[in-house]
């Protein structure tokens, strides 16, 4: 069941979209966590040779599958695995940080599984993941830390074994 946003993280949600100066300046007073250095690996591979995986920060997670703690204002810093066969009927998305009423219609804007089979049956990449992840993006305050030391390179651990050369991230 979709979560419900208040009548404020509506008109929120509205403005910030309607009305970027005010996201601007909202980024330019953010403050940001940071790290050192860029984790950066030299692409060597022909696309058409590459195993290629979603990671999406727009909350889609399958209908079966815990959704993501809407409850917490600093955020879920949590991921839910998607396998790659999974019907879009039972797939949702838990996020009322932005408007994903298009994307509740049409997964492939924040979730794009049906471009990737397109690519690979036109020979563009090598095979599509058998799981993808998804997370909530909105991760603030106490749980950063937790996003950048355990959930991502946990998430990083599992493509790596999977043997994944190519993750394509999508935000919400």
């Amino acid at each position: 069941m979709p979560e419900k946003q208040t009548f404020g993280e509506r008109l929120t949600t509205k403005i910030f979209s309607r009305f970027p100066i005010i996201s601007e300046m909202w980024a330019k007073k953010f403050k940001a966590y940071g790290v050192e250095g860029i984790p950066w690996t030299p692409f060597e591979k022909e696309l058409s040779q590459c195993k290629v995986a979603i990671v999406t920060t727009a909350g889609v997670h399958l209908k079966n599958q815990q959704p993501f703690d809407m409850e917490d204002h600093e955020g879920d810093p949590t991921f839910r695995e998607v396998p790659r066969d999974t019907p879009k009927s039972e797939l949702t998305i838990t996020h009322k940080y932005y408007d994903h009423t298009d994307a509740d219609k049409d997964i492939n804007i924040v979730f794009p599984i049906d471009r990737f089979f397109e690519m690979k049956e036109r020979g563009e990449i090598g095979d599509v993941a058998e799981i993808h992840y998804g997370l909530m993006g909105h991760i603030l305050g106490r749980h950063l830390k937790a996003l950048v030391e355990e959930t991502g390179p946990e998430i990083a651990r599992r493509l790596k074994s999977s043997g994944i050369d190519v993750v394509f991230l999508t935000p919400g």
